[in-house]
């Protein structure tokens, strides 16, 4: 159980990390020179990392995000670059207590751009020492073809971005389904592949949160009114659905992020949890 948290947002309650086995804090961003621009709230890295502690969870520092393809196009092209940026990382995962370092490159292409991104992954893979290196990749399509099957091997796992796909609905049941069917036809194994789902709802990047106090009826639906509009988002059924899909095909969920659930009988990682338990959730 992969959980996304955000250094804009603010610190989640306790109980809502308590199911997670790794915690992943987004982000910090990278620039063409190689240097970084680490989170600025300090104190949430620092308190996060004292809750993830107590609780055994293995927290990890993630660098990138959407926006960042040039950044990383720069760097990763040159050899001292890459170096720069290695450098930096570790010693951030190091001051840090952090287990690791998740990359979300997005995205790579085909040709010059790919063979940059395993340059990277296979150097940041031999400093590491034995702490993890994940990657959250696309879920398919143009914007997963850069991403070198020769890297499944250096990562402890992959988390699959199954969502944010175009149309009203931005991430049905079949998207998660289609993303599996992709990956592990290019040779990740099921031991590393990590099943994305989003606590967000589309268009506007909507919190699942504020789609459930905008209209009690969202938990149970797929789709709602929200501000004028439609929202298309991932409710109860779906999320139980989505998780046995997970149990049965791949290794893990990964969560983005946990600041957008609920605190009540609503939350989809309660959801997760319980139907990972083979309990039921009884309905919102």
């Amino acid at each position: 159980m992969v959980g996304y948290i955000t250094d804009w947002d603010a610190i989640v309650a306790e109980k809502q990390i308590d199911s997670l086995t790794h915690l992943n804090y987004a982000f910090a961003l990278p620039k063409t020179d190689g240097t970084i621009d680490f989170p600025a709230n300090g104190w949430k890295l620092e308190k996060y990392v004292q809750m993830a502690h107590a609780k055994n969870i293995k927290m990890l520092i993630s660098v990138g995000g959407w926006g960042l393809d040039k950044q990383f196009e720069a760097f990763a092209a040159s050899p001292q670059l890459r170096a720069t940026f290695i450098s930096s990382v570790m010693q951030y995962v190091d001051k840090n207590q952090l287990y690791g370092v998740d990359i979300d490159w997005e995205y790579p292409t085909p040709g010059a751009s790919s063979d940059n991104f395993r340059a990277l992954m296979q150097e940041l893979r031999a400093k590491l020492d034995g702490k993890l290196l994940t990657a959250a990749v696309a879920a398919y399509g143009d914007n997963a073809a850069g991403i070198p099957a020769d890297v499944f091997p250096l990562t402890d796992f992959v988390n699959v971005m199954a969502y944010a796909d175009e149309g009203a609905h931005h991430s049905p049941y079949e998207l998660a389904t289609k993303a599996l069917d992709y990956w592990q036809g290019r040779g990740l194994s099921q031991n590393k592949t990590v099943l994305g789902v989003p606590f967000y709802g589309m268009p506007g990047d909507v919190p699942y949160n504020k789609i459930v106090r905008y209209d009690a009826d969202a938990p149970s639906a797929e789709f709602s009114k929200y501000l004028g509009g439609t929202v298309g988002y991932n409710g109860l059924p779906t999320m139980r659905a989505k998780t046995k899909l997970a149990m049965e095909r791949a290794n893990g969920v990964m969560i983005w992020t946990i600041n957008d659930d609920t605190l009540d009988k609503t939350s989809l990682l309660s959801a997760i949890q319980e139907t990972v338990q083979g309990k039921s959730a009884s309905s919102p």
